[in-house]
Parts: C-alpha cells; sequence; structure tokens
C-alpha cells in the first residue's frame, strides 16, 4: 500500500522590515563614505597634476624630485623588459613568509607562555628589551650571521614585529575575564578545553589587530634586510638607485610598496571580515 508524504516547504524566517528612518540613517552612511572616497582619490589627483606642474615649470628640479610623467616612462620601460616584475614578486614572497612565520612564532610562544607562568616571568623582560630594541641596529649582526641570503632578510624582517606579537598576545591572554575562567574551573573545564573555549576566542581581536599591524612591519623589515643584502627586490632597487642618483627608480619604488601596502591590509581586512562572519 502506497502512502502518500507530504511536501514539507522549508520555512523561511521572515527579516524585519527596515524603517524608513533606518534606510535614510543607511543612505546617509552610504553617501557619506562615498563622499570621502571622491575627496581622497580627487585629492590624490590634485597631488599629482601639482607635482607633474612644479616639474615642468621648475618650481622643482625634476632630477632630483623626479615628476609623473618620468616615474611613468621608467615604470613603462621596466614593464617592457620584465625586471619590475621581477623584483615585487621576491619583496612580496618574502613579506608573506615573514609574516606567517610572525604569526605562527606569535601566537605559539604566547601560548607557551600562557601554559607555563614561571618561563613568562622569566623571559618577560628579556622580550621587553628585545621589543625596544632598534631593528635597524640589529640587522647588520643578523646579515653577518646568516650571511647574504633571502633568510637574512626574511630573519630580519621576522625581528622587527615578532617580540611586540608575543607580548601583545601573551598579554591579551592574561587578561581574559576572570570570572569565566572560574566558571570554567568550576565546571572542570581542562588547560585544552580553557585554551580553544575561551581564552583564544576572547583574543581573536587582538589576534587580528596585531595581523594588521605586522603586515605593515613585515614589509618594513623586508625593506631592511634588502637595503643591507639583497641584489633584487624593491629594497634593493631603491638603495642601489640612491647611489647612482636615479631618483624616477627611487620614487616608482616607493609608489609601488605603498601600493603593496595598502593591498597587504586589505587581505588581511577581508580575512578579518571572514573569520567574524564564520
Amino acid at each position: 500500500m502506497k502512502r502518500n508524504h507530504a511536501k514539507i516547504k522549508p520555512t523561511q524566517k521572515q527579516l524585519p522590515a527596515i524603517s524608513v528612518a533606518q534606510q535614510k540613517y543607511v543612505k546617509k552612511i552610504h553617501k557619506y563614505h562615498s563622499l570621502i572616497l571622491c575627496v581622497q582619490i580627487l585629492l590624490l589627483f590634485a597631488i599629482t597634476i601639482f607635482w607633474e606642474i612644479a616639474a615642468r615649470i621648475g618650481w622643482i628640479d625634476s632630477f632630483i624630485f623626479s615628476s609623473p610623467t618620468r616615474i611613468a616612462k621608467c615604470f613603462i620601460k621596466m614593464v617592457s623588459d620584465g625586471s619590475i616584475f621581477k623584483h615585487i614578486s621576491i619583496t612580496m614572497g618574502e613579506t608573506f613568509i615573514s609574516f606567517a612565520l610572525i604569526v605562527i612564532l606569535g601566537i605559539g610562544v604566547a601560548l607557551i607562555l600562557w601554559l607555563y607562568t614561571p618561563l613568562s616571568h622569566v623571559l618577560e623582560p628579556y622580550l621587553v628589551v628585545l621589543n625596544s630594541l632598534p631593528k635597524s641596529a640589529l640587522a647588520p649582526m643578523l646579515i653577518v650571521w646568516l650571511g647574504n641570503s633571502p633568510k637574512a632578510i626574511i630573519v630580519t624582517a621576522i625581528s622587527v614585529a615578532l617580540f611586540g606579537t608575543i607580548l601583545n598576545i601573551y598579554t591579551s591572554f592574561m587578561e581574559t575575564d576572570p570570572e569565566l575562567l572560574k566558571l570554567m574551573n568550576t565546571f572542570g573545564a581542562t588547560k585544552r578545553q580553557t585554551l580553544f573555549k575561551l581564552i583564544l576566542p576572547s583574543s581573536l581581536n587582538t589576534i587580528i589587530s596585531n595581523m594588521k599591524v605586522n603586515i605593515g612591519l613585515c614589509l618594513v623589515g623586508v625593506i631592511i634586510g634588502e637595503f643591507l643584502a639583497a641584489r633584487q627586490g624593491l629594497g634593493y632597487l631603491i638603495i642601489y638607485n640612491s647611489q647612482i642618483f636615479c631618483m624616477d627608480v627611487i620614487a616608482m619604488a616607493i609608489i609601488i610598496l605603498c601600493i603593496i601596502s595598502i593591498i597587504l591590509f586589505k587581505i588581511v581586512d577581508i580575512i578579518n571580515k571572514l573569520i567574524r562572519i564564520e
């Protein structure tokens, strides 16, 4: 005997309607952000045009300060022979490697310090000193120790941000709500459960904030390393062309670094939004 099964349609939750006042407020916010973006773009164009005009009429020496058209010609020339892509890819690769290592080492060492409190008491003053040490002074020693190689550049970039990352994340671990920790202990939670259910989720904002800062610091560290120990990369382009007074290449490399820093920050920001959505 056949039975007729009624088709069950999935019910859809009715979202609350947005009021007219809320719609006006949202439109106002979007309009404000659009206005800010337009002003930013217009300001960039105004600076570029003023720079070009000042170089053409002789207010500034284009040999020393370069100009937008000279930079564009230099960029097109290096694009045609493919050399600029090689320098950009090397700098980007070193930045991504150093950033990944900083995230892994920063969170890992902070976890170890949280798990073993006596160890944190022993190492904390050393971490503070290493974090306050000017990394540009440490870079030449690292290059002597590790040689003139990409490894020295990556270690230099790591040294710029690692110690501050460890201190910030460890401090965030230690500032977790004590009442919640007591609650976890009352219910008999293990150290591992407390770590993954409370400590890490509570410190997620700090970890993401450090990632946003560190991606820029990694780029700075890579450029410092390339100043001292590189035959390729944007840092090498800057330091080499400064010695032969080729300001067009230097200005072009600096502009590319600005664009790269914006792109890297946006990538981390997108990762942040994806984590929050999940």
